[in-house]
């Protein structure tokens, strides 16, 4: 049997036992596991010294560096969004609604857990954390396959969470790492059908293209960040400047993190070039259509040529595609095009504008005057997130325990028959 199928396994059988468990007795599991992770963090950030070591050497790009990195103060964040999430209201056992049936039966939807979600991540430690937490408040067993550049450090973060599950009294089968770097095992957790119940890939295009493609269990879209900011001619200069190079450069390897920048064309002159000033000054690399093109060259601003594939691309990296359009309108003709769903932003002083961005484009998050990197759990009150859904079904947006559940039907009745 292979590993991944094993763990599941083990997985599916913990699932069976944390839907008996009290939500104090799952809230005290995500205490002791969060202090198990604080009292292990020189180990973890030893194993985490050498998974950049060896990332350094294969010369990994510096986005995705700093997405692997753990330090001190990246540790006491875990810790603290583990705490955040046991303080938050027990999702199961929710009344969604409840009648009496015509027939006299007395019936009740109920929250209750999915069961086992597998979960593969690239090189995102804190993703080993996050998952454990969000799925054992929600009553979940999870089964981990993240990337191998990561491995060291999220094995760290696995044996700690387990130790506070032992401490606990919890199974501590109710978090499973799959060890091997082996592609088929991740193929395997795809295909087990009645043991996985939910698959959530968070990483690039490639991966969770790959997932949403071939599993055959119930898959949710997470991450692809084509974001874009969107100027409207009656944008203020300086909130542009500043959201602009915020949503592009505090962390352009996250997937909220903005690929475009749109202007409109009667406005360019009067916008772009300190916005475009501003992010060549960080680094960053530009691509624009002709008209970007026009004002950056007038601006003695290096820009290169855009192409349609440039305007699709999530860089995950300090490059920038730039594009003029004609109005709202156009901002929301494009914006609907080439975005992928995640989060979007207008900078804007005209309500009507703004209004109709926020009603017109699709996408989980839409933004009047604000950076699209605030598209996170912990930024949205949910503690962590274990991915940005950016399909519709069965959840949109950041997934927080409460996303994790399913229900089911209670009906009582006193001996009625069809």
């Amino acid at each position: 049997m292979s590993e991944s199928i094993e763990k599941a396994e083990l997985a599916k059988r913990a699932s069976r036992t944390l839907a008996r468990m009290t939500s104090a007795e799952r809230t005290q599991a995500i205490l002791d596991a969060a202090d198990e992770v604080d009292r292990m963090r020189a180990a973890i950030l030893e194993a985490n010294a050498s998974d950049m070591g060896r990332a350094r050497e294969a010369g990994m790009p510096g986005p995705l560096q700093d997405r692997l990195l753990l330090t001190d103060d990246r540790i006491d964040g875990i810790v603290s969004s583990m705490r955040e999430v046991a303080a938050q209201p027990d999702p199961l056992g929710r009344v969604i609604r409840g009648w009496t049936l015509d027939s006299g039966i007395r019936m009740e939807q109920l929250s209750v857990p999915l069961g086992v979600v597998a979960i593969v991540y690239e090189a995102r430690p804190n993703v080993t954390a996050d998952a454990f937490c969000l799925c054992m408040r929600s009553g979940n067993a999870c089964v981990l396959k993240g990337g191998s550049a990561a491995h060291g450090s999220c094995r760290a973060i696995a044996d700690a969470c387990r130790a506070g599950l032992a401490r606990s009294g919890a199974p501590v089968e109710a978090l499973e790492l799959v060890d091997s770097p082996d592609h088929d095992e991740t193929r395997r957790l795809m295909e087990a059908v009645g043991i996985v119940d939910v698959l959530i890939p968070r990483g690039g295009s490639r991966l969770i293209r790959s997932c949403v493609e071939s599993a055959k269990v119930p898959c949710i879209q997470t991450g692809i960040g084509n974001c874009h900011v969107y100027l409207h001619e009656s944008a203020d200069l300086p909130t542009a400047v500043d959201i602009v190079v915020n949503a592009k450069t505090s962390r352009p390897g996250v997937c909220n993190a903005a690929e475009t920048l749109l202007v409109d064309a009667a406005a360019a002159d009067r916008l772009l070039p300190e916005v475009l000033e501003a992010l060549v000054a960080r680094g960053v690399e530009l691509v624009g259509d002709e008209g970007a093109r026009l004002v950056a060259d007038a601006h003695g601003i290096p820009m290169g040529v855009a192409t349609e594939a440039d305007f699709a691309t999530e860089y995950d990296d300090l490059k920038m595609s730039v594009g003029c359009v004609d109005g709202v309108g156009g901002a929301i003709e494009h914006v609907n095009r080439f975005g992928t769903g995640h989060s979007e932003a207008i900078v804007a002083r005209d309500y009507a504008a703004s209004e109709r961005f926020l009603a017109e484009v699709d996408a989980s998050s839409v933004y009047v005057n604000a950076s699209t990197r605030f598209t996170d759990g912990g930024m949205f009150g949910l503690g962590a997130e274990i991915g940005i859904s950016t399909q519709k079904l069965h959840v949109r947006g950041p997934m927080g325990a409460g996303d994790l559940v399913s229900t089911k039907y209670l009906l009582r009745g006193d001996g009625q028959v069809r």
